[in-house]
């Protein structure tokens, strides 16, 4: 079983979208730090998100991390900073982050990353969702994307 930590952006908008269980499905449990629940149940978040944290479910589990003073993790919003932190204290497989930034801080410190699309793509792949639905969805939240990825990704799952 992977060890998969997440920051906020990718259960906000598969919570957001229908899809949180698809975390589950794919990945058994998922850990996030208590900084990132509280972003979750913030007053600003979707309202499905913030519902949904008002009883998150077993495989979701909740965690205290003590603060990095990684200077490479400085530069990130407590959210990101906070799950690559307890990332590297509980030596993770993998981190779902969907910001550049901190993607790129997770990948060099070592971590498989894959982010929302990454997610919805992995799950078309494995026949659990319809990724052009799931993507549409997506589109109509406020979720910041470039267009040539999803259009790889659709064009990729159309040629398997």
């Amino acid at each position: 079983m992977l060890l998969v930590i997440a920051d906020t952006s990718p259960i906000r908008y598969l919570a957001h979208i229908g899809e949180i269980d698809l975390l589950h499905r794919l990945f058994e449990t998922v850990s996030i730090p208590t900084e990132v629940a509280e972003e979750l149940r913030d007053p600003s978040a979707p309202c499905a998100v913030q519902s949904w944290m008002k009883e998150p479910p077993a495989w979701l589990k909740v965690m205290d991390v003590a603060e990095s003073l990684d200077p490479a993790l400085m530069v990130l919003d407590v959210g990101e900073r906070s799950a690559i932190a307890l990332g590297m204290v509980l030596k993770a497989d993998l981190i779902l982050i969907d910001e550049r930034k901190g993607n790129a801080v997770a990948l060099s410190k070592g971590f498989e990353t894959t982010g929302t699309l990454g997610i919805l793509d992995l799950a078309a792949k494995r026949g659990m969702i319809d990724l052009r639905d799931a993507v549409d969805r997506l589109k109509r939240t406020n979720f910041r994307y470039r267009q040539e990825i999803i259009d790889r990704l659709l064009h990729a799952l159309k040629e398997q």
